[in-house]
């Protein structure tokens, strides 16, 4: 069960494509912003479709990965686990930041 506790899985399309950043200690960091959506039946019959959006980070070889295959509109699931974090900007205000730590990914487009 501890396997359970702080687990996400997010099947989306790529809002942009993957950005990588390349640390001077040689870690890869990639990030990038996945869409989901929901369609369900509101209150009057009508259907409504909604889009969430997910700021996703990668790590190593999984972040190497992601640089060089996602794109824009691609579809991909990702499995990883959320991660909260605060910081200051540069007017004295604090910002809170939610992301998905993927540990997985999953391309699902066909290469053509």
């Amino acid at each position: 069960m501890n396997a359970l506790r702080n687990k996400v899985q997010l099947i989306g399309r790529l809002g942009k494509d993957a950005e990588v950043i390349t640390f001077d200690d040689g870690k890869v960091k990639a990030r990038f912003p996945v869409a989901t959506n929901e369609v369900f039946k509101n209150g009057e019959g009508e259907k409504v479709e909604r889009t969430q959006w997910h700021d996703v980070v990668a790590w190593g070889g999984l972040a190497e990965i992601a640089g060089q295959y996602l794109k824009k509109g691609a579809e991909v699931a990702v499995e990883g686990r959320l991660s909260y974090r605060t910081y200051e900007d540069g007017e004295g205000q604090t910002r809170y930041i939610t992301e998905v730590v993927a540990g997985e990914m999953l391309m699902l487009e066909k290469k053509v």
